[in-house]
């Protein structure tokens, strides 16, 4: 892909490297935002949608590899480039989602290689939806000191955590993420308590009379 206003997201937990790459790409003709780890990348993507993510596989927090899993899920179009010193080669590593590989200290001309043989994006595939849509969730329960709550397993970085909420009969709630930020809308559903089937039948002066030899159902 030419760097020609392509918008390029780099994501690595190394001040030093984030600062270096930017400069040098930036000079290319790219567009270029950084983060710093998994977490912030997904704030920056709800931003804007990036042509390319470049990220380090070895970050605290989210690590590349959660992201990229992420980003593939949740915004399939967007071109990624996984990097780190930790395999060598060309290829993918196994296992790894991403569509590109850069082996880190191979120098910027393997990089550019790497980013210039990236195909061109498609990005009607990475439209947002318009309107938010809630997750409906059943009450979990209560903890130690009663209070009700729920576990919510966010749509945008995958990671589950617990939500206290009150007993008003608001049915629609939202809060943020306590990962990665996002606000989730939710729904609480209360549990279905199922007593025995129970047998309906007609009373007899319900009954209709049937033909003599008909058969004669009773619910």
């Amino acid at each position: 892909m030419q760097g020609t206003r392509a918008k390029l997201l780099i994501v690595d937990d190394e001040p030093s490297i984030r600062e270096s790459m930017s400069l040098i790409l930036a000079d290319i003709g790219y567009r270029v935002r950084t983060a710093e780890e998994g977490f912030s990348a997904l704030i920056e993507l709800r931003k804007e949608i990036p042509d390319i993510l470049l990220s380090d596989l070895n970050m605290p927090g989210m690590s590349g590899f959660e992201l990229l899993s992420v980003v593939r899920r949740r915004f399939p179009s967007v071109l990624t480039v996984a990097m780190t010193g930790m395999f060598t080669g060309d290829e993918v590593p196994s296992g790894i989602a991403a569509t590109a590989f850069y082996q880190k200290g191979c120098g910027i001309a393997s990089l550019l290689k790497v980013l210039e043989g990236l195909p061109g994006p498609n990005r009607a595939l990475s439209k947002l939806p318009a309107a938010s849509v809630p997750i409906w969730i059943q009450r979990n329960g209560h903890d130690s000191s009663g209070v009700p709550f729920v576990t919510i397993a966010c749509p945008e970085c995958l990671r589950t955590f617990p939500q206290y909420f009150d007993n008003s009969i608001c049915q629609m709630h939202q809060t943020d993420c306590t990962f990665c930020s996002c606000l989730i809308q939710f729904a609480i559903v209360e549990p279905v308590s199922r007593g025995p089937a129970k047998v309906f039948e007609m009373k007899p002066a319900d009954r209709k009379q049937e033909p003599c030899g008909a058969a004669q159902f009773y619910y």
